[in-house]
């Protein structure tokens, strides 16, 4: 063997590793969450969506899951689980789609990430106890 091929092939071992290197650190790379607060201007159980509107007057829906965590559900707070952690308090731990039933006109902040063009909440916060006034306009 010659010392062009072994150093061709040192080459390309090396290419194969930064590859490799750099695939990998795309794929374990954490998704950025960003949040939005605003008033619930309507929700959808069939379609598992909630439309946002912000105060500068943008609407932004997005999807929620069985894994979305909900906060600040102090009506709610009867169904923390056994063994959760003191920041558990007024954290509902049952269904968000029961939680988001009749949350339309009050302010929340809501945790999402975005994949394709699509936001999913990680969590929702009911920001105030009362309900907003501009629901309508």
């Amino acid at each position: 063997m010659t010392i062009r091929s072994k150093r061709l092939r040192g080459w390309l071992a090396g290419f194969f590793v930064l590859a490799i290197a750099v695939a990998w650190q795309g794929a374990t790379a954490q998704d950025v969450v960003h949040a939005v607060s605003g008033i619930v201007k309507h929700v959808d159980k069939d379609t598992k969506t909630v439309v946002i509107k912000a105060s500068d007057g943008t609407e932004h829906t997005i999807k929620y899951t069985d894994q979305t965590v909900v906060k600040g559900a102090k009506d709610t707070g009867k169904g923390v689980e056994k063994g959760a952690d003191d920041t558990g308090k007024g954290v509902e731990k049952g269904s968000v789609d029961t939680y988001l039933a009749g949350k339309e006109g009050t302010k929340v902040t809501v945790k999402y990430t975005e994949k394709g063009g699509e936001k999913t909440a990680v969590g929702i916060k009911d920001a105030s106890k009362a309900t907003a006034k501009a629901v309508a306009q």
